[in-house]
Formats: C-alpha cells, structure tokens, sequence
C-alpha cells in the first residue's frame, strides 16, 4: 500500500448541532460527509437534496452549493482533487478525477466506512490504521458511485475562458481588484465578462473573489498565521469582515479551524 502523502493537512468538521444557513459557494476540493442527525436542506447545482441520519453527502470541486439545516448533526471531510485521484489510479491504474452524480447517497456501508474513517482520524490512531480505513471508505466509494472521470487537473483549468481570469484573481486576493481589470484580462467587454463569467462559474465575480479569499485564509490559518493579520494578506477590508464571511461559508469560527486540520503524527 502506498503512503497517501496527499491526506496531510485535509481539513475535517465534527459539528454536534447546527441550524445555520450556508451561503452559496464552492471548494476547491472535495465535500464528502455523514449526517449523524437531523436534516440539511442543500440547493445544489440548481437542484434541492434533503440530508437525513445515515445519509452521505458528496460535492464535486467546484459545484455551487448552499443550504439550510435543522438540528443537523454531521461530519465532513474536504480531500483533495489529488487525494481522490491518487486512490482511483491505484484501482483503475490511471490518474483520473472521478465525478459523483449522486449528491445524496442513501447507503449504509458507505456511511459506516466513513464513520469508521472518522472516528480513527479524530482519535488520533495509528497512522496505518487511519489511512486503511480511509482507503475502505473513498475506494467503496469511488467503485460504486463515480458517474464518469475528468483528466486529472485544478478545479476550473477545463474552462479556458474564465481560467485566465481565475489566475488573475488568486494572483491579486490582497489588492483591490477591479471589474475594469477583469474584464481588460480577458479580453472582453465589462457586460460580456459579467455574462461569461457567472454562467460558467455560477457565481458574480464579487462572490467568486470573497470565496477564493477565504480559501486562501484557509491555508495561512493551517500555516499557524493569526487572524488579525490574515484579514490584510487575503484583501478584507477588516478582521470581522474576514470572520462574517467565513461564518457564511462553513458556519463557524475560523479560530477554530486550526483544531479541525488533520496533521500526520509522527
């Protein structure tokens, strides 16, 4: 069995009781997550799914999500495209990017595997014993509900009339930047950059941008950086803008994030 060396850093979330509304975003990674309890209301590429207790909930990189819960009890994991592609390479023997159709899967294996995955994460257990039970899970998974594969890629690189405009955008998240810009980047008309843009993606470029920034606040909070300074290297105008925003995307505190990164032990 190969060392996964991809699984370090993926960020977890064990939330007892939540009856948040999660405002319309996406990842850059996977979503895969149990419901334990309760119900989750989720509007999903233009579509309503319901979560209940056993229910697994799976979002491709990229998708637009929001939703809505109720009492909703629930565990999620964010792999990444790399992590989900290196294991479907190890069955299939080629790297590929599977897509899940299913956006709630009604399975009890599947449920239980995770379960078992997430109780060895949290508790910290061996290492072997941790990434066996996470192979089980995601290649239960991936053999049973990959709808079809993608080239193995970042999320958005197959779209080549916004990728520029993507890369601009992650180049500049500390800099105000313009619609003026944007549209002069690519080549086309404020009006028609607009229209392209949130057709292809599914968001404005205002929400586009606040989404990435949180990303990236992501990343410097796993690098151990205090919020007070990220709020100025991710371009928010102050701390409670940065914290308001975040709160809308994952429904809590980012000054808990750094309890939920999964970080190998030595």
């Amino acid at each position: 069995m190969n060392k996964l060396q991809t699984f370090n850093n993926t960020i977890f979330e064990d939330v007892k009781k939540t009856n948040n509304k999660f405002t319309k975003h996406f990842h850059d990674t996977y979503t895969i997550g149990i419901t334990h309890d309760g119900k989750f209301k989720s509007l999903h590429e233009k579509k309503t799914f319901y979560l209940y207790k056993h229910s697994t909930k799976i979002i491709n990189p990229g998708e637009v999500h929001s939703g809505d819960s109720n009492s909703w009890k629930y565990t999620n994991f964010y792999p990444s495209i790399e992590l989900i592609s290196e294991i479907y390479e190890q069955i299939f023997f080629e790297k590929k990017s599977p897509i899940f159709i299913k956006h709630t899967i009604d399975d009890t294996i599947l449920y239980n595997l995770l379960k078992d995955f997430f109780i060895n994460a949290y508790l910290g257990n061996d290492k072997m014993a941790t990434e066996i039970s996470l192979i089980n899970a995601l290649s239960y998974l991936i053999k049973n509900y990959t709808h079809k594969t993608k080239t193995f890629e970042p999320v958005f690189n197959d779209k080549p009339i916004v990728k520029n405009s993507i890369e601009y955008i992650k180049d500049s998240l500390d800099s105000n930047i313009t619609l003026d810009e944007l549209a002069l980047n690519s080549k086309l008309s404020k009006y028609h950059f607009l229209r392209t843009f949130k057709n292809i993606i599914g968001l404005t470029p205002h929400q586009y941008i606040l989404i990435q920034r949180v990303e990236k606040a992501k990343e410097l909070i796993s690098q151990g950086m205090h919020l007070n300074e990220i709020a100025f290297y991710t371009g928010f105008s102050d701390q409670s803008h940065f914290i308001r925003c975040f709160k809308k995307i994952y429904g809590y505190s980012p000054s808990t994030l750094n309890e939920n990164i999964y970080k190998t032990k030595s």
